[in-house]
């Protein structure tokens, strides 16, 4: 029998005040020892604290309620706190990231590690900003998410060499959910934001439109697709100069995707071509920060999400709809299994 980890990720739903989400952030903190407070503490020695406050304030000054509240909860000096959760100056170890949008629907993998995965799935409905569902990262940002206008938001890794002062993608991925009501909105913002890092953003709403931005700290190209197909490398002319050296791995992930497109499956057969652990989809190089931890599908018009932890995980839906119609029982937690592989490599 295979050696497996049970992988648990903790469904956490938080509302009121932006100030009063930070605290009962801060007591789901103080039950649980998070990976950036456990060990990584010089993944945010570089950052400027006052820098990011002032950004944050001009951009999404809910974030820096957010943190207060935190602050205060974790009896720890607001500073500290953005020092911590902003996603300013931070630097992260490399990551992957595959996204598919086809017939309205938003599906996606998450590679990383489960060191440094903070496996909480954050139902957030603040009184005066809008509500979303996403993975969270570093508890204020978002590794994807949708909002309740059906802005879907997804980050993808490219390259850390190319950076400058700004923000990491988690953090854009979460001011993006909190401001913007579609594409157009979020096309708007994130070209005013600092980018710290190059990503690429893929996005789809309810009109049905999708799209990736190809983002650095220097400038953003965009490209239209529907379907629409992103992995972790630059494809427009002007920002290829900024891949990494091998990007073949992401490059062969967007060939067998662009397989599936004429096949035109359903949703949930593209959600096992996503979560089998034999897919060319699938990776098991945890300790290499390259496995996927989870699989999920984001469906705009609906407003529901449909997520597999782990692999070959039986797919759990949940309606955000009923979530905001406040006729939802949430569960407390999500588990499934993820197989290490023992061979070094990263695709």
């Amino acid at each position: 029998m295979r050696s497996y980890e049970e992988l648990i990720v903790e469904v956490i739903d938080v509302r009121g005040s932006y100030y009063q989400i930070g605290l009962q952030q801060s007591k789901v903190l103080l039950s649980h020892s998070h990976p950036i407070q456990n060990g990584f503490p010089n993944l945010t020695n570089k950052t400027n604290v006052q820098m990011a406050k002032q950004l944050l304030q001009f951009h999404c000054p809910s974030l820096v309620q957010e943190m207060e509240g935190l602050a205060v909860g974790l009896t720890q000096t607001t500073d500290s706190v953005i020092k911590m959760y902003s996603g300013y100056n931070i630097t992260f170890p490399e990551m992957g990231c595959t996204s598919f949008v086809q017939n309205g629907k938003y599906i996606r993998n998450y590679d990383f590690s489960p060191t440094l995965y903070d496996a909480r799935l954050v139902f957030s409905n603040p009184m005066n900003g809008y509500a979303s569902v996403g993975f969270s990262q570093q508890i204020i940002g978002r590794l994807d998410g949708m909002n309740e206008f059906g802005l879907v938001v997804g980050l993808h890794f490219v390259n850390s060499e190319y950076h400058d002062e700004g923000f990491i993608a988690s953090t854009i991925v979460r001011i993006l959910l909190e401001q913007c009501k579609n594409i157009e909105e979020a096309l708007k913002l994130i070209r005013e934001l600092p980018h710290g890092y190059c990503y690429n953003y893929s996005m789809t709403d309810q009109s049905g439109q999708s799209i990736v931005v190809e983002a650095s700290p220097q400038k953003q190209e965009e490209k239209y697709g529907n379907p629409l197909i992103c992995t972790n490398h630059f494809e427009a002319t002007s920002m290829k100069e900024k891949n990494k050296k091998n990007i073949q791995g992401s490059v062969n992930r967007k060939h067998f995707l662009n397989s599936l497109v004429e096949k035109n499956l359903t949703t949930m057969a593209t959600y096992r071509h996503f979560n089998n652990g034999n897919s060319p989809l699938f990776f098991k190089h945890y300790k290499e920060y390259f496995g996927t931890l989870h699989t999920v599908i984001y469906s705009p018009k609906l407003l529901e999400v449909i997520v597999g932890i782990g692999e070959d995980a039986e797919p759990i839906i949940i309606s955000f709809k009923d979530y905001l119609d406040e006729a939802l029982t949430l569960p407390k937690r999500l588990t499934g299994r993820i197989y290490p592989h023992n061979e070094d490599g990263i695709e």
